[in-house]
C-alpha cells in the first residue's frame, strides 16, 4: 500500500498540502482496507483481521481521514482538558503526523452535564482532540467488524442507517391486521456508564492495549480525579460502536427461545433503546424478559424499571420521539407530544434570548432548527403537527415584535416584519441588501412546507463493506439525491428576489 509523507516545511506549505489533498483518493484507500478486513471476518480468519487492522491504523491515509472527521464534527470547537482545538490546516496536518501507537497515553476526560428532556442531567465526557483522533483512527478498523456482527434490525450509530429505517421497520411489523399486538419497550439503565470492562476486553476485536487505555482513562470533574472501572465514556467517538458491539446478538438470543410463527417476536434496536414485538403479553413476560435480563447482566447492564414496560398497540408507545399507535386497527405514527413540546420550548427560548437581534440573524437561527426538526418527522403523519408548530412559532414571533415596538400599531408591525408571498399573507421576513436594484427577502422556513414522504427502509441484511451490496447502496444514494433535489425545489430558496 502506498503511503503519503508530507514534511512540514512551513506554514504556507502545510496549508497548501492540506487544502490540495485528494480526499477521494484518501477515502478510497481506507475503504479498500476496510473491505479486506470485512472479507477476512466473513471467512473467519481472525489473525488476518488483526493484521489488516494493524495495517490500517498505521496508514497515513487513515490518519488523515481520522483528523478530517474529528475537525469536521460539530463538536470540534469544544476542547478537552488541555484546552486545545485544531482549526488551521497546519495544525490538522501536524496532528495527522502525530497519531502514533507507540508512546500514546490517553489524557483525562473532561466531565460536563447536559440537560435531558425529563429535566435530569446526562453526564458527558469530552476527550482531547488527540484522543478523539485516535478513537476515529481505530474506529475505521473496527467498523467492518461491527457491521458484520451487528443485529440485522439494529439501526443506531451505523453507517447508511438512520432513525427513519427503525421507524419504517416498526411500521412493517405492526401495521398489518395479523401483526403483533404487544410491545416490550426496553430501556437500558445508564447504558454507556455501566458496560463491563472485562466483557469489552474479552469480546471486542481491536488492539487490546489501546482499548485498555481508553477504558481506564478516568475523568476530571470540578478539579477532582475519578477513575473509571466500568462503562465507556459517552462523548467519545468510538463509544457508540462499542455499545453496538455490546448489544450485538440480542435479536438472535431472543428469537432462539421463541417460536417465530406463533409468537411473532421481532426486535428493533436503536442504540440503547429497543422494542420487542410479540403476539401476547405472556410471551414477553415469561420468555422474552428473562432472556433479555440475562443477556444484559452478562455485559454488566440492566433494564430501567421506570422506562421498561409492556404496551398494547392500541394504547400506543413512544419510540425515537415518535408515537406509534393503532386507531381502529389502522397504524398511525405521529411526532410525540414530548417531542413537540420540547421543540417549541427551545424555539421560544431562542426567540426570547435574542430580544435585540437583527431580524435576518434570528431567521437564520430559526430556519436551521425548524428545517432539521421538520425533516426528521417528515416520514410520519405529521402534517397537522407541522401546522400547529408553525402557528405556535408565529405567536412567539408576534410577541417578540410587540416587545420590540410596544408603542407601534399592529398594522405598522405587520408592514415592518411580515410580507405577502404567493398565497401566504403573514410571512416573517427580512430584507437583504445585495448591492443591486432588486430587493431580496429572507423568509422564515415553514415546517408545513415539508412534504410527507414514506421512507424506503434499508435492507436488514445489507452491509456497506460487502461487495455484493455495492450496487444496492449506489441505487439508494441516487434515490436520496433525487429526493433532495425535489425537496429543494419545493421548499427553497429561503431567499426570494422581487
Amino acid at each position: 500500500m502506498t503511503t503519503m509523507a508530507f514534511p512540514l516545511i512551513g506554514a504556507a506549505s502545510s496549508k497548501a498540502q492540506w487544502d490540495s489533498m485528494h480526499w477521494n483518493v484518501v477515502e478510497a484507500e481506507v475503504y479498500r482496507l476496510q473491505m479486506r478486513i470485512a472479507k477476512a471476518i466473513r471467512e473467519g480468519r481472525h489473525g488476518k483481521v488483526k493484521a489488516l487492522q494493524w495495517l490500517l491504523t498505521h496508514s497515513f491515509y487513515a490518519k488523515l481521514l481520522a483528523v478530517k472527521r474529528v475537525t469536521q464534527n460539530p463538536g470540534s470547537k469544544t476542547p478537552g482538558i488541555d484546552n486545545v482545538t485544531w482549526k488551521t490546516p497546519q495544525q490538522k496536518l501536524k496532528a495527522a503526523q502525530s497519531l502514533k501507537r507507540r508512546g500514546y497515553q490517553p489524557q483525562l476526560l473532561r466531565r460536563v452535564y447536559i440537560s435531558k428532556k425529563d429535566g435530569r442531567k446526562r453526564p458527558l465526557s469530552i476527550p482531547t482532540m488527540l484522543c478523539r483522533a485516535m478513537q476515529a483512527l481505530y474506529l475505521l478498523a473496527l467498523e467492518p467488524v461491527a457491521e458484520h456482527l451487528a443485529d440485522k434490525n439494529s439501526y443506531g450509530f451505523r453507517p447508511k442507517r438512520s432513525c427513519a429505517d427503525a421507524m419504517e421497520m416498526c411500521c412493517l411489523l405492526l401495521s398489518k391486521k395479523y401483526s403483533s399486538q404487544f410491545i416490550f419497550e426496553g430501556d437500558i439503565k445508564s447504558c454507556f456508564d455501566k458496560i463491563s470492562h472485562q466483557w469489552l476486553r474479552d469480546n471486542i476485536t481491536m488492539d487490546k492495549e489501546i482499548l485498555n487505555k481508553w477504558l481506564a482513562a478516568g475523568f476530571i470533574e470540578e478539579g477532582a480525579f475519578y477513575p473509571t472501572s466500568e462503562g465507556t465514556p459517552q462523548g467519545g467517538i468510538a463509544s457508540p460502536t462499542l455499545l453496538n458491539l455490546t448489544l450485538s446478538g440480542l435479536e438472535e438470543t431472543v428469537k432462539r427461545v421463541t417460536s417465530k410463527r406463533k409468537d411473532k417476536v421481532h426486535v428493533v434496536t436503536y442504540a440503547d433503546d429497543f422494542i420487542i414485538t410479540a403476539s401476547s403479553k405472556e410471551v414477553l413476560e415469561q420468555k422474552v424478559k428473562p432472556v433479555v435480563e440475562l443477556f444484559l447482566r452478562e455485559r454488566g447492564l440492566e433494564l430501567s424499571r421506570e422506562k421498561t414496560k409492556i404496551t398494547h398497540i392500541d394504547e400506543g408507545f413512544d419510540f425515537l420521539g415518535i408515537t406509534v399507535r393503532k386507531y381502529g386497527g389502522k397504524y398511525i405514527s405521529t411526532p410525540s407530544k414530548k417531542s413537540v413540546k420540547h421543540f417549541l420550548n427551545n424555539i421560544r427560548e431562542l426567540i426570547k434570548s435574542h430580544p435585540t437581534a437583527k431580524t435576518e440573524n434570528l431567521i437564520h437561527l430559526l430556519n436551521s432548527k425548524i428545517r432539521g426538526w421538520a425533516y426528521y418527522f417528515r416520514n410520519c403523519c405529521a402534517k397537522k403537527t407541522f401546522g400547529y408548530v408553525d402557528h405556535q412559532i408565529f405567536i412567539a414571533l408576534w410577541q417578540w415584535v410587540h416587545r420590540r415596538h410596544p408603542r407601534k400599531s399592529a398594522a405598522w408591525r405587520r408592514r415592518k416584519y411580515f410580507r405577502s408571498h404567493h398565497l401566504r399573507n403573514w410571512v416573517f421576513s427580512a430584507k437583504i441588501s445585495q448591492g443591486n436594484s432588486k430587493t431580496a427577502y429572507l423568509d422564515l422556513f415553514e415546517a408545513s412546507s415539508v412534504p410527507i414522504k414514506r421512507h424506503i427502509k434499508i435492507r436488514s441484511d445489507s452491509n456497506p463493506f460487502d461487495p455484493q451490496f455495492k450496487e444496492y447502496f449506489e441505487q439508494r444514494e441516487n434515490i436520496a439525491k433525487g429526493s433532495q433535489r425535489v425537496s429543494k425545489q419545493r421548499t427553497y430558496p429561503s431567499m426570494c428576489q422581487v
